[in-house]
């Protein structure tokens, strides 16, 4: 924090700006500590003094040591731009003076050596004050990020995926859950070369290859970088990219070829909430299900042009995008705002995930869980596991089954349009009646206010009467699915305490560890 603060207090740069220039020098100072060197060779992400002798006058030795020191790092920044372009793309932009405050602070740390939890605390330490001044939506709460991971039987074949991982977190914990498994293998790896030979590629392995983080902020994807680089790796695959555009877009633009759809054993990821994906800004909303105006089963008749929504919210999206990329099978958790789970302008969402999905937990969120990070919305965690694509036709083809079972059985549509038939002949014959009482034209009948309400009577008597034939059927269809549709059991859970409170404070009590017991069993049981 020291060093972030050294770099905007003056007001030169603003503490994004200020954030983008100490990751650039942080990372020169991991990959400075990796370099192989000759024993007594300097590091070069320090300040080497310049004798009396050199120089006799301070203020120069000062500016020479400056200049040597901003050459030193410069050009390792120059190397390391050259093993990974995606994090570094611009120059350094600070002075002399303002390297050598930065190398001052870090100099004496040897990030290779310190242990993960001291790493993570003090990144996430920087990190949180960050995002929760500037991007707060970025950063999902430690307990809950833990409570996830820790629940879902993640190995070290598991192939990961964050569509919206902001800073890290979910990568992050995966690969130190897949890390401590190594350990619980190999504990005495430190002092036993053979056992280190497997500990490591057990999870290097795994951060390298199996670990996928998309983000669209370029910032924020830079910083989630960083945050795996910290952690001993696992950055290769954090891309900066719209999470919603399609798997083959995302392989042209980045050249990454393992972000394939049905490859997916687990996504893990919070995404963002309230944003409205239009049409007119986002072509791809038409190649969503979810994108698309929902069929009404007891239209008469269904409405003809396009069925594309002309807007539809992101978290939404990334629910079937989320499908899109897990493999039969594969799991997903995803923090959700609960109006998607209640509100019945909702109920074709919830329609769809019960086809794609096995619904296996929903775990409620206190309202304030993540008021300390900007956002109020009341939320929930859904654990889903995606269903055969076999099983999602059938489930399908059975609940058309159903609505054209009950459609048939009540005779809807002809109802409907006798119904129709009725209401225009009425229409009809008033008109006529009225007509012959004061011999005007038809048209002027229907502009007198008698007429108008009786007409508004006459319709609101037959919409009752649709209203309570659709709400009729519209029972016998809940009934129906319930008895004809597979069964199972679904674990729910309301947290009252997770561990901090609104303003993210630390609680004596998190009821997501207690849940978190009950939640893996049951996990388990499933299998």
């Amino acid at each position: 924090m020291l060093a972030h603060e050294a770099l905007w207090a003056s007001g030169q740069l603003n503490p994004s700006e200020a954030f983008d220039e100490l990751d650039k020098l942080i990372f020169c100072k991991i990959w400075d500590e990796r370099r192989p060197r000759k024993v007594g060779e300097p590091y070069d992400f320090q300040i080497i003094t310049v004798s009396k002798k050199e120089e006799k006058d301070e203020r120069k030795r000062r500016l020479i040591e400056n200049e040597n020191l901003c050459n030193r790092i410069k050009a390792l920044y120059e190397e390391d731009r050259k093993r990974d372009e995606e994090v570094f793309r611009d120059n350094i932009r600070l002075t002399p003076e303002k390297i050598r405050t930065v190398v001052s602070y870090l100099e004496s740390v040897n990030l290779s050596e310190t242990d993960l939890d001291s790493k993570g605390r003090a990144f996430e330490t920087f990190m949180g004050s960050f995002f929760r001044g500037n991007f707060g939506q970025y950063f999902t709460p430690r307990e809950i990020v833990k409570f996830i991971v820790d629940v879902l039987p993640i190995t070290h074949d598991s192939k990961v995926l964050d569509t919206s991982c902001g800073s890290g977190g979910f990568l992050l914990y995966a690969l130190n859950k897949v890390r401590d498994k190594a350990t619980e293998y190999y504990p005495n790896y430190k002092n036993d070369s053979r056992q280190y030979a497997k500990w490591f590629p057990y999870w290097h392995d795994f951060a390298e290859k199996n670990l996928f983080g998309i983000e669209i902020n370029e910032q924020i994807s830079r910083a989630a970088k960083m945050n795996m680089i910290i952690h001993d790796d696992g950055h290769t695959n954090v891309i900066t990219s719209d999470g919603l555009v399609s798997d083959t877009v995302i392989k042209e633009c980045t050249g990454n070829k393992g972000f394939e759809y049905g490859t997916f054993d687990f996504v893990i990821t919070n995404p963002p909430f309230g944003s409205n994906i239009r049409q007119t800004e986002q072509a791809y909303l038409k190649t969503y299900q979810l994108g698309k105006k929902e069929e009404d089963w007891l239209a008469v008749k269904q409405k003809v042009g396009s069925n594309t929504r002309d807007g539809q919210q992101s978290e939404v999206l990334f629910i079937e995008q989320d499908y899109h990329f897990l493999k039969e099978g594969g799991m997903l958790a995803i923090v959700l705002p609960d109006g998607i789970l209640t509100n019945s302008s909702m109920q074709y969402v919830r329609t769809q995930i019960e086809e794609w999905f096995r619904i296996i937990a929903v775990i409620s969120m206190p309202q304030t869980a993540f008021t300390a990070n900007g956002a109020g919305v009341k939320s929930s965690v859904m654990f889903l596991q995606k269903w055969p694509k076999k099983h999602t036709e059938k489930l399908f083809a059975k609940k058309k089954s159903i609505e054209e079972h009950l459609l048939k059985k009540e005779d809807y549509i002809a109802k409907r349009e006798q119904w129709d038939k009725e209401i225009k002949q009425k229409q009809k014959e008033k008109a006529a009646s009225l007509k012959s009482r004061t011999l005007t034209s038809v048209t002027a009948i229907k502009q007198t206010e008698a007429y108008k309400t009786w007409n508004t009577e006459l319709l609101a008597d037959y919409a009752r009467k649709v209203d309570e034939l659709k709400s009729k059927l519209t029972d016998e269809y809940q009934q129906s699915k319930q008895k004809e549709l597979p069964d199972y059991p679904i674990f729910m859970a309301i947290a009252e305490e997770i561990g901090y409170d609104a303003t993210g404070k630390k609680t004596a009590v998190n009821e997501l560890d207690v849940i978190e017991k009950e939640l893996k069993k049951f996990i388990d049981s499933l299998s």
